[in-house]
């Protein structure tokens, strides 16, 4: 595969993962957790159909080979994919993308504390322009009265931070197979939850099609055309590609439903993306630095 070819499909990705928002805008009746479970239904199946195909219909030797770290990783997702929704509902789409950005600082500090993988001085540099992103980001969901929704995004950044652990800890090549134990672990919590609420998980038939619709198609599509193209891009410039997601998911909202945010959020937003784009920059810089210079 060429590299404008692999390029082009993680642009795409995060093009496809950027509609999410403005699809949970319009699921009125049912909750986070109801959506989180039939999105991951509508996951799930695809990703196997994926693996099985890549794998040659070798799927459960993919799966033991994912072990604890992708168990883990899985639960994981289960904070990433359940904080993002309740995100998308409880503040503005735009606060939520920009703060789902905070995930490579999050991965960077619990890299540092569990793992303890070098951080250089530039990035904690980065990190501490991340915060500052952050919080004036967090300061206007206090006086907008959205707090919870930034918690949530936050969280949601927290869980795939902690999923990006898991896969260097295990030193796993593949990552979809964790994916799909994290839908699966989505669906078991998003029941588990509704229950116990004394609620049901049969909303209306319509909010139902159009969240195993979302899963199917933008988060397990997105999650293909990313894994595909990711594999002739290098990690820093596919999270620097993959940004075209925070940009483009605020713009959908306030086309089609007017939704715009606050000077301070999008003050605050620019604050953290330039943040992420100086880490990447910094971490594609080191890689070319360390690697081996061939006679």
């Amino acid at each position: 595969m060429r590299y404008a070819t692999g390029a082009g499909l993680v642009l795409l990705a995060g093009a496809v993962w950027s509609v999410q928002g403005l699809i949970i805008r319009n699921i009125h009746e049912a909750g986070s957790w109801e959506i989180l479970f039939w999105r991951s239904v509508g996951m799930v199946p695809v990703l196997l159909v994926w693996i099985g195909v890549q794998s040659g219909g070798r799927i459960w030797p993919e799966f033991r080979a994912v072990g604890v770290a992708g168990m883990i990783g899985g639960m994981g997702l289960v904070a990433a994919f359940s904080g993002a929704i309740f995100a998308f509902q409880a503040t503005t789409v735009a606060n939520a993308v920009l703060l789902f950005s905070a995930s490579p600082f999050f991965a960077a500090l619990l890299g540092w504390l569990i793992l303890r993988e070098h951080v250089s001085r530039a990035t904690w540099g980065a990190i501490a322009l991340a915060v500052v992103g952050v919080l004036m980001m967090v300061r206007e969901g206090v006086a907008g009265g959205a707090v919870a929704g930034n918690v949530a995004a936050l969280l949601s950044a927290l869980g795939f931070a902690t999923f990006t652990i898991t896969l260097r800890w295990g030193k796993l090549a593949n990552m979809l197979p964790a994916v799909v134990l994290g839908g699966l672990f989505s669906m078991v919590a998003g029941a588990l939850v509704v229950g116990s609420q004394g609620q049901s998980l049969a909303i209306p038939a319509l909010e139902i099609a159009i969240s195993a619709g979302m899963g199917a198609v933008t988060l397990a599509g997105g999650m293909v055309l990313y894994t595909i193209g990711s594999r002739v891009i290098p990690a820093a410039q596919a999270t620097l590609l993959s940004l075209v997601e925070v940009l483009l998911a605020p713009i959908w909202v306030w086309l089609f439903l007017g939704e715009t945010a606050t000077a301070a959020t999008f003050v605050g937003g620019a604050v953290l993306l330039v943040a992420v784009v100086l880490n990447a920059l910094i971490g594609a810089r080191e890689r070319a630095t360390a690697a081996p210079v061939l006679a």
